[in-house]
């Protein structure tokens, strides 16, 4: 009997333990999930999501390229009183701020041309 008691306290411990508690709600929520999402083969859910998704973000590119835009000219304006400042205190590495103030406008322009392309957007 004392055995049957230690077992019987041992299932209880683990049915009401919050490891077994989070478990089962993961499982009875994922279950729901799957089968909410597909009855019977149907995706009409899914690919309706994708498509209204895709065309959201196909309304933001635009906006995004003339933001890489004016940040590839804040970075030149920046890099250039840099430079100019440098220059005037007869630094050493000059030649480095220029290209990476130059490598960074062009990274900026580049990635604002190649974005729409990205994306499927003429």
């Amino acid at each position: 009997m004392n055995k049957l008691q230690k077992i019987k306290n041992s299932i209880k411990k683990f049915v009401t333990s919050p490891r077994f508690n989070s478990l089962a709600v993961m499982l009875l929520v994922g279950t729901v999930a799957c089968l909410a999402q597909n009855t019977a083969g149907n995706y009409e859910a899914g690919t309706t999501a994708l498509t209204t998704v895709s065309e959201e973000i196909a309304k933001y590119v635009p906006i995004v390229v003339k933001l890489c835009y004016a940040i590839a000219g804040v970075v030149a304006v920046v890099g250039a009183i840099s430079v100019y400042i440098a220059m005037n205190n007869e630094e050493q590495d000059v030649k480095k701020k220029i290209m990476m103030v130059v490598g960074a406008c062009i990274f900026l322009i580049a990635a604002a041309q190649a974005l729409p392309l990205f994306f499927g957007i003429s």
